[in-house]
């Protein structure tokens, strides 16, 4: 049984239309992302279903509870880290979690939360001094503190350095091993690929396609990327663009002084045959890499919008 879901979403203010029609169900303890260009609608559909913002139709269910009937039950059983998060800056670390602890009829060990955010060492520590990946972990540490089955964690690594954003990495992989589902949204296409179980891809106002990560990729294109650089100048790079073109796999190509792209369906074949042509010639490759499709290319493919971070 879904532990969410969501069925014919809509929201407008006004004129506009944030949400025109979402649809999806969250399984017990997956990594579910939501990503979207600027303005898709991503943090209102998460707002409505947090109970922030009324939709103006559609159902949100929580198995069997909804915020109709069972409002205060569903918020003593979800854990949420909106964009903008609510830290008290004279409190500790520490002071912080105890405080919303007591706002929940249970919680989990303080310690332990700790713990899990990497901050046991600052839990002294008052919130004005800490680093902004320091307050992003704890942000979802308050998220944390009632034990939640199901957390939101709305853009939770914008604005981080990298090595800050892995530390929020490790947290969602330690939530996913203790069963927990996470609903994410985020700017970055690395992180939605690497954590998501399932990633769905909302642009103006609607799901423009849903499914695993690996599924997603394998969906766009059986074509992989080819590149080469060859060190015997121009020449030689537009004798092998003309031999790779002879290929049935190869489907197109792109050259640029020296330097050969091509796309390919069978990327070890293409290459064996374009070696046996350059050796034979006396060409000498200087760099060769093969590029596998990503998360990106299915976006851009999907929205017709590249991605900024």
């Amino acid at each position: 049984m879904p532990v969410l879901e969501v069925r014919n979403l809509k929201k407008s203010y006004g004129p506009v239309t944030a949400v025109a029609d979402i649809s999806f169900s969250v399984e017990p303890g997956e990594v579910f992302t939501i990503i979207g260009p600027n303005g898709a609608g991503k943090t209102t559909t998460l707002e409505m279903i947090e109970g922030l913002v009324t939709p103006d139709g559609g159902q949100i269910e929580f198995g069997a509870l909804n915020w109709a009937r069972n409002s205060e039950q569903i918020k003593v059983t979800i854990g949420v880290q909106p964009q903008s998060s609510a830290l008290f800056d004279l409190l500790t670390v520490e002071e912080n979690l105890d405080l919303f602890a007591t706002f929940y009829p249970k919680s989990r060990p303080t310690a332990d939360v700790l713990d899990m955010i990497s901050l046991t060492d600052q839990r002294n520590k008052y919130v004005k001094k800490l680093s902004g990946g320091q307050k992003q972990r704890l942000a979802i540490g308050l998220a944390m503190i009632n034990d939640p089955e199901l957390i939101f964690l709305d853009e939770p690594t914008t604005g981080l350095d990298p090595q800050a954003r892995r530390n929020i990495w490790d947290i969602i992989l330690k939530l996913k091993a203790l069963g927990k589902t996470t609903i994410l949204t985020t700017h970055y296409m690395e992180e939605a690929e690497k954590l998501s179980d399932r990633v769905c891809i909302v642009d103006q106002g609607k799901i423009v396609t849903l499914d695993t990560p690996a599924a997603l990729i394998d969906r766009l294109t059986k074509e992989r990327e080819v590149r080469l650089t060859l060190m015997d100048g121009e020449s030689a790079a537009i004798e092998t663009e003309k031999t790779a073109l002879l290929q049935t796999a190869v489907v197109r190509t792109a050259r640029e002084g020296d330097s050969l792209r091509l796309w390919t369906t069978q990327p070890e074949e293409t290459l064996y045959e374009l070696f046996g042509f350059t050796k034979d010639r006396g060409f000498r490759v200087e760099q060769i890499s093969i590029r596998e499709m990503s998360l990106e290319d299915v976006f851009i493919a999907f929205t017709g919008k590249e991605w900024r971070d």
